[in-house]
């Protein structure tokens, strides 16, 4: 007697194996990238901050910027917590604005979780 149909998968093995198949991953929360106003920062800063930083065109930056300006906060991205945190950190390191004498450094940014996702 040979075993050559031996190799044939159980219904348990087929069936866990189309289960894993079939299950959707769980795709994680969003966090948004908040940008805050300040005084010590340009339009042209933010404008250039935010094409290098997010390859966003000027159009956007400049719309950002607006944002900024007039609401005191702007929200310049919505992805993962990881991506998130190295965009913020990339914008608190992004340097002073050279067009403001006083100016003493980046501007300001945090992450929030974008609201009504759930943060497991």
């Amino acid at each position: 007697m040979t075993t050559r149909g031996a190799a044939a998968a159980s219904p348990e093995t087929t069936t866990r194996r189309e289960r894993k198949e079939h299950s959707t991953p769980k795709r994680q929360p969003r966090y948004n990238v908040i940008l805050w106003n300040d005084d010590d920062h340009t339009y042209a800063y933010v404008v250039a901050m935010m094409m290098e930083l997010f390859a966003y065109p000027p159009e956007k930056g400049y719309q950002i910027a607006k944002e900024v300006d007039t609401q005191g906060r702007a929200i310049v991205l919505t992805t993962t917590k990881e991506h998130a945190e190295l965009k913020c950190e990339q914008i608190q390191a992004y340097g002073k604005d050279d067009l403001i004498e006083h100016c003493k450094g980046s501007m300001w940014a945090t992450i929030e979780p974008v609201p009504g996702e759930g943060q497991g």
